[in-house]
């Protein structure tokens, strides 16, 4: 596999990679290195990549298994969090506070789901990947993932409408 080849199958989902990883680790510092680290790690094995079916699924099972080894090793402690803040130019301020705000408030909830339904979340609603494709990911059955996403989804609505209403949670 040469170079081009190599970028032609891989770049198209490199964003991906990275969100997830962001998703993961929180610090985009860390999120590049992970991102960077899985492309290396595909790049050395090209050989060994060009004999599966779905690379785009391979990598990111890839990306999973790298953030949570690195959650789990040492360095986890020295990770730094970094929070980003929605913009849109178009609406006016107050709109942009408010829309700015549950933004916040779903990051932050999704980040106190278990992690099991925050990977899902992640990977349907954010990076929009099929139910097949998440269950090869994460190696579960369809009906658990969609049971998890439901379960996920609702406790984001529940929690989000608590706030909304209540002003604190």
């Amino acid at each position: 596999m040469t170079q081009v080849e190599f970028l032609n199958i891989v770049m198209p989902f490199k964003d991906k990679v990275f969100r997830l990883a962001k998703r993961l680790l929180i610090s985009t510092e860390e999120a590049e290195d992970a991102t960077q680290e899985i492309l290396l790690k595909l790049w050395n094995n090209k050989k060994k990549i060009a004999e599966y079916k779905n690379i785009e699924a391979f990598s990111m099972t890839m990306t999973k298994n790298f953030c949570l080894d690195k959650l789990k090793s040492k360095q986890a402690q020295n990770l730094k969090i970094v929070h980003s803040n929605y913009h849109d130019t178009k609406a006016s301020l107050q709109k942009q506070v408010e829309v700015s705000d549950s933004l916040n408030w779903v990051a932050k909830i999704i980040e106190e789901l278990p992690e099991q339904q925050r990977l899902i979340i992640q990977l349907r609603d954010i990076e929009a990947y099929e139910f097949d494709e998440i269950a090869k990911m994460l190696d579960m059955n369809q009906t658990a993932i969609r049971v998890n996403l439901s379960r996920a989804r609702k406790l984001i609505r529940e929690k989000l409408t608590n706030t909304h209403n209540y002003g604190i949670k």
